[in-house]
């Protein structure tokens, strides 16, 4: 396990098999400076009861932040809870607005479909007001599983001279692929696994209103908007987590994955 895994894992809340930094955005911006970022929400926490290999990879984040509003809001049943939600979908433009002026801060995007990672680099060197963004690639789908292409996109990651790695490539398959490929890029500092947000940069996907996204139902507004890809998760998986984490409240929960 890398050594600044220690050093910056301090106060921390457990919700089931993790445990989430609790830290706000202005201190996470300050310190935010290497290791691997993820950002869990219901869904993931859905998959880390079932998925070793996901569990094994959020093991190896030095960075855990609270993605969900709702985690936020059920933390407080407890007696310290975190201090704010820090949405991966809204970060991305917090962190390329805070280094807009630190020129050793060049990004690499990885995800979304193809021609969306070049739309959403020419959006963000515009409002950065420099080429902050150094790199897109839009990767074939199911790439995590073709070990050449994966050799290939490794090897423009590291020409690109790139110091940050963005991956928006779906929950799971994203933070399992860091894991693996994140210590053959040496001269990446800093890996974030940030789901739909290059698609949100590009302007290619909408995200809920900003009412709607304070009292916690963006998932309402993400399933009317895409029912046929959203149903499983909101309404067959995620309420799984809700039985674990009364489990939790009880006493009476056990990782999977202890043993």
């Amino acid at each position: 396990m890398p050594q600044e895994h220690t050093l910056i894992q301090k106060k921390a809340i457990s919700i089931l098999n993790i445990d989430i930094k609790s830290i706000t955005e202005p201190e996470l911006l300050c310190k935010l400076e290497r290791g691997m970022l993820v950002t869990p929400n219901i869904d993931h926490l859905f998959h880390l009861q079932k998925n070793r290999k996901f569990y094994e990879a959020y093991q190896s984040a030095e960075w855990v932040i609270c993605d969900s509003r709702i985690i936020y809001f059920l933390s407080k049943l407890f007696p310290e809870s975190l201090p704010e939600a820090i949405p991966g979908s809204s970060f991305l433009r917090s962190f390329y607005m805070h280094h807009k002026n630190d020129l050793e801060c060049k990004i690499f995007l990885l995800g979304a479909a193809e021609g969306v990672g070049r739309k959403a680099m020419e959006n963000i060197n515009r409002k950065a007001g420099r080429k902050i963004v150094i790199g897109a690639h839009s990767p074939s789908y199911g790439f995590e599983k073709n070990e050449t292409e994966c050799d290939e996109i490794v090897n423009l990651i590291n020409n690109s001279g790139a110091t940050v790695l963005v991956v928006g490539a779906g929950g799971v398959k994203q933070e399992i692929w860091l894991a693996q490929y994140r210590h053959r890029m040496p001269n990446v500092k800093l890996f974030m696994a940030l789901g739909a947000t290059i698609d949100f940069e590009a302007g290619n996907v909408r995200r809920a209103p900003m009412m709607i996204r304070k009292i916690g139902m963006e998932w309402l507004y993400r399933l009317m908007m895409e029912p046929k890809r959203m149903y499983r998760r909101y309404l067959v998986n995620d309420p799984i987590f809700f039985f674990h984490f009364a489990k939790q409240l009880r006493g009476t929960y056990i990782n999977p994955f202890s043993a």
